[in-house]
C-alpha cells in the first residue's frame, strides 16, 4: 500500500508520519485490496483536520475527521475509514455470494 502525506500549515514530523503508517497498517489488515491512500493533515485555528482518499479494488473511499489535536483527529480518521472498509468488503462478499445463488436459480 502507497501511502502519500501531505501536510497544509503543519509540520510532518517523523513521529507524525510514523503514526499515520501505523494506523493505516491496521487498515491494510481488514482489507489487503488497498492500493493507494493519500492523506492530507491540515490546521485550520484551533482545529485539526485529518482528511483521506483511499483507492481500492474498484472503488474509492473518502473521510475526515477534526479535533483539536492531531493524533486523535488521525485516530477518528482511521476509525471512520476501517468502517468504510468493512462495509466495502461486505458489499463485495454480498455481491458475489448473489450472483452464486442467482445462477443456481437459472441453472
Amino acid at each position: 500500500m502507497q501511502i502519500n502525506l501531505t501536510g497544509h500549515h503543519v509540520d510532518l514530523t517523523d513521529a507524525l508520519r510514523d503514526y499515520v503508517n501505523d494506523k493505516f497498517q491496521r487498515l491494510e489488515r481488514h482489507f489487503d485490496n488497498v492500493i493507494d491512500v493519500h492523506v492530507v493533515l491540515t490546521v485550520e485555528k484551533l482545529q485539526q483536520k485529518a482528511e483521506a482518499n483511499m483507492l481500492v479494488s474498484g472503488n474509492t473511499i473518502f473521510a475526515d475527521a477534526t479535533h483539536a489535536d492531531m493524533y486523535a483527529a488521525i485516530d477518528a480518521l482511521v476509525d471512520k475509514l476501517d468502517r468504510q472498509v468493512v462495509k466495502h468488503k461486505e458489499k463485495l462478499k454480498d455481491h458475489h455470494r448473489a450472483e452464486g445463488s442467482h445462477r443456481n436459480h437459472v441453472g
